[in-house]
């Protein structure tokens, strides 16, 4: 199957790219490289050294002999993104090409106003290509648990049966999204939802909980084709972030009271639901919505395995509790359901000693290239 990995030169997107790959798929990577320039606006870079998107293909090539294309652009730019959708003719299209942290879109008016206008413009200019060039194809679309929010009820996956007045009917879970970010990733979902049953067209929604883990068998095989690690407070995650301020003696930055609940998963099984959603296509018309995570942790669990685990390798471990710059509930009931996966064969990997071990090791290599003035928290909701 022929498939376009829009976003591929991100952690997520490079990850995914060269999974398929392996497995077989005939694979192009479509991709602005704005992530890289935002990290130069932000002073900030990514743990590990990643060479240029143009060396890690050939680099892939060499190793395996199997070939990816390359397109570079924005797909805001329509023209361009038609063009491209023609060149490669994809039979599905994986949509990693967003802006994807919450802290960037939270930093002012500007970067509010980019995030929504690449996330939602860009998505809606694939939905038109999908319409007017490949009405068949089948657009698997990286969404966020956080679209969700943290209702005091359990959250379904991406609809729930209401009875309201003696009447039932099942609709979209109502969503309650935690900054720009979020909001424009529910708009995502709004415009596909609407494509799907106007035009017909196929997709799948993966609502993803925090990724953890730097390496996949594929990521792993050479040093040129190692994955992003980001420990900044803009978009840096919390258990890699914790792992690498461990492995520099920083304290972890817990932010509040640390009661916060969020679904985590690791970057192996990441890939593995982008390819379970392709192999299994929805129908034509449907809109699909799969939670992509594997279990559920508070932020203060994860800071403690990631004391536990530095204790075990000598490396003493403090956790400070900081005034929480996000305006969120610290202390809430979450349970979100995640069958539909599992239904389809994912096989978890569940976060374990050994690979918290991993990625401090990994973490402890690479220390050099950390930036102290990039670890705390810069970004405030309230201002």
């Amino acid at each position: 199957m022929k498939t376009l990995v829009i976003g591929g030169d991100g952690y997520c997107g490079w990850a995914t790219a060269l999974h398929l790959s392996n497995k077989g798929y005939e694979v192009a990577i479509l991709d602005s490289l704005a992530r890289r320039h935002w990290d130069d606006k932000l002073g900030s870079q990514t743990l590990t050294p990643i060479a240029s998107i143009q060396k890690r293909i050939q680099r892939w090539y060499e190793l395996t002999g199997k070939k990816i294309e390359l397109f570079i652009g924005d797909i805001t730019n329509y023209d361009f993104l038609v063009k491209a959708f023609r060149k490669f003719e994809p039979e599905s299209i994986v949509h990693f090409g967003e802006q994807r942290s919450a802290p960037y879109s939270m930093i002012d008016r500007e970067h509010a106003v980019f995030t929504q206008v690449n996330n939602v413009v860009g998505t809606l200019n694939i939905l038109y290509a999908m319409k007017e060039e490949f009405p068949d194809s089948h657009l698997v679309k990286l969404g966020t648990m956080g679209e969700y929010g943290t209702p005091n009820i359990d959250i379904e996956e991406g609809y729930i049966e209401i009875e309201h007045n003696g009447r039932k009917d099942i609709l979209p879970y109502p969503k309650q999204p935690g900054s720009f970010y979020h909001l424009s990733k529910v708009h995502d979902s709004h415009n596909i939802h609407f494509a799907c049953k106007v035009w017909g067209i196929r997709a799948t929604d993966l609502n993803q909980g925090i990724v953890y883990g730097v390496l996949t068998e594929e990521t792993g095989m050479d040093e040129l084709l190692i994955n992003r690690l980001d420990y900044d407070g803009v978009f840096g995650t919390a258990l890699n972030r914790f792992c690498i301020q461990a492995a520099i003696g920083h304290p972890l930055t817990v932010y509040g009271s640390g009661g916060q609940t969020r679904a985590l998963l690791d970057i192996r099984d990441t890939v593995r639901c982008m390819e379970l959603a392709i192999a299994n296509p929805a129908e034509a018309g449907k809109f699909r919505v799969f939670n992509q995570f594997t279990e559920l942790f508070s932020i203060n669990d994860l800071a403690h395995m990631v004391q536990k685990a530095g204790e075990t390798i000598g490396l003493k471990v403090e956790v400070n509790n900081l005034e929480n710059p996000r305006v969120e509930l610290e202390e809430h009931y979450f349970n979100a359901k995640n069958t539909k996966l599992l239904d389809l064969g994912l096989q978890p990997h569940y976060l374990s000693d050994s690979l918290l071990d991993s990625l401090l090791n990994f973490a402890t290599k690479y220390q050099n290239r950390v930036d102290l003035e990039q670890v705390l928290p810069k970004v405030s909701w309230r201002r």
